[in-house]
């Protein structure tokens, strides 16, 4: 762990990313005790609607007179709480669907691969517009469409890593000791693969908040007036581009949010892939 740490503290771009995905959490925690507004995110104050940045409104008004800075921070909550309980329950279901079928040979592993594959075979936004579609707007509803369209990922890349390291000699030396397929799975082959998990994880947060935000754009997110970003910026479009910060901050927020859990996850795949460190330690 020291290793890995002192690895990726090398590397600027993942710090860069780390420290935006630590302003996003800070951001959430203390949102009340940050916000200039912290009383008035979902009320109406028509005195001063659309108005520009300036020292009463930090980052301007919406068309309900709230104060953008004060909804980007509660905002945060929500982003928070989608991406982190859609990639958990995706996590929950797809690890274990590709340790199974990695691990196993025959038809019910195949059967399990094909169900991923029908998954992944509809590009994810689609699939995600159609569940959200039908269950209604709501955060909860968003969750489960991002976690039924997200968990064939992570089933499919621990199904690959399974199944090149099934054969290693340290997986059958555990299997000629005695230990039974659930031990060799959860203590042997899961820890060999954590890194490959991590990572994708790291990444796949940046793609669950922008489809979260593209969601909320499309009024499929949480219903108004909730303070979700990318609602948010469905709102401003008709006012632009006379109030151009309605769009500007929000959709700033999502590009910061997203591009570092992308940098984050670059950063930990450079240090925790083996492959990717020999292929650069060869090409020195």
């Amino acid at each position: 762990m020291r290793r890995v740490l002192r690895k990726l503290a090398e590397d600027r771009a993942a710090m860069l990313g780390l420290a935006l995905i630590v302003l996003l959490v800070l951001a959430a925690i203390f949102a009340p005790w940050l916000s200039t507004h912290p009383g008035d995110v979902a009320e109406f104050h028509t005195a001063r609607r659309l108005s520009p940045p300036g020292p009463e409104n930090w980052l301007g008004t919406d068309r309900m007179g709230s104060d953008i800075y004060s909804r980007l921070l509660f905002g945060a909550r929500i982003t928070i709480t989608i991406a982190v309980t859609a990639i958990t329950i995706a996590v929950i279901i797809g690890v274990p669907i590709g340790l199974v079928a990695g691990y196993y040979e025959g038809l019910g592993s195949d059967l399990l691969m094909r169900v991923s594959d029908i998954f992944l075979a509809v590009p994810q936004i689609v699939l995600a517009i159609a569940i959200a579609q039908t269950l209604g707007p709501s955060i909860e509803n968003v969750i489960l469409a991002l976690s039924a369209t997200y968990w064939p990922f992570w089933a499919r890349l621990v199904y690959a890593e399974t199944r090149s390291i099934k054969n290693e000699p340290f997986v059958e030396a555990a299997i000629a000791l005695g230990c039974s397929p659930l031990r060799v799975m959860v203590l042997h082959i899961l820890p060999s693969i954590s890194s490959s998990i991590i990572v994708r994880t790291t990444i796949g947060m940046g793609g669950t908040i922008l489809t979260a935000a593209t969601l909320g754009f499309l009024g499929l997110g949480p219903p108004p007036p909730t303070p979700e970003w990318g609602r948010t910026i469905a709102e401003s479009r008709e006012f632009l581009p006379m109030a151009w910060w309605y769009a500007a901050f929000p959709g700033l927020a999502i590009f910061m949010v997203v591009m570092g859990f992308n940098l984050l996850g670059d950063g930990l795949r450079d240090v925790l892939d083996p492959r990717l460190r020999r292929a650069g330690q060869h090409g020195k």
